[in-house]
């Protein structure tokens, strides 16, 4: 990753900071999209990367926010969309902003990012993009139905668009079990409920950012150039039971 131009969004906190501190320990050159100033600030200053607020809902921010980065990294090697929102009842007790926020958040804004980068990508030599998408797209939970649908879209454009960016962009795609970040702890909130979670996993347990992020490493760097438009499980195991 030395020296490569990376553009990570949802970089603040959970698998995006994890996936940040990971390149840049790699020597990558890093710009951070996030809504979340402060904890923005502090991920970018450490890993000494350009941070840059945007409402990933918004074309306009998104389209600013990806220009800036390219022009300041000089150009664009691979785009990481990690940024992701969760919400979990029963669907007919929803309400409709709660699905208009998941669709927003975790199809629509991956879309505009890749739609705002993609002119910078053509111009790389060696050119990625890698969506973090969600175990429950591959095998669906009760209650999930609008995160489910979502995150299964999300599996959908990326193979829709590396077919479309191929030869010349490599996109794909992470599938992620439970990870240890608060938005799963406050998912299962009690002993019983994470145990209950944990027995539906071949490996017995939630998984780490870390781990995620050593997957999007992997298919962002030079071993993985004969993949594209795949979804890689990193999910424990569910996904084949």
């Amino acid at each position: 990753m030395l020296g490569r131009r990376v553009l990570v969004t949802g970089a603040a906190s959970g698998i995006g900071a994890a996936i940040t501190e990971l390149f840049a320990r790699e020597g990558a050159k890093l710009a951070l999209i996030d809504r979340s100033d402060e904890a923005l600030t502090k991920v970018a200053r450490a890993c000494e990367a350009l941070p840059l607020i945007a409402d990933l809902r918004k074309s306009d921010e998104v389209a600013k926010a990806v220009r800036t980065a390219a022009e300041r990294l000089g150009g664009l090697d691979c785009v990481i969309n990690a940024a992701g929102v969760l919400s979990v009842g029963p669907f007919d007790q929803g309400q409709i902003e709660d699905w208009e926020q998941l669709i927003a958040v975790n199809l629509t804004g991956p879309f505009l990012v890749c739609r705002a980068a993609v002119e910078y990508l053509r111009k790389a030599e060696f050119a990625t993009i890698v969506n973090v998408s969600s175990g429950i797209a591959l095998r669906p939970l009760s209650n999930y139905a609008g995160y489910a649908a979502s995150k299964a879209g999300l599996l959908s454009f990326t193979k829709v668009i590396a077919q479309e960016l191929a030869p010349t962009i490599r996109v794909n795609a992470v599938c992620p079990g439970p990870i240890e970040t608060p938005m799963i702890r406050d998912t299962y909130p009690t002993k019983s409920s994470r145990k209950k979670a944990e027995a539906l996993y071949a490996l017995g347990r939630f998984g780490t950012s870390s781990e995620v992020a050593a997957a999007v490493m992997f298919l962002c760097a030079e071993e993985s150039s004969f993949i594209t438009g795949i979804s890689m499980a990193v999910d424990g195991g569910r996904s084949f039971h």
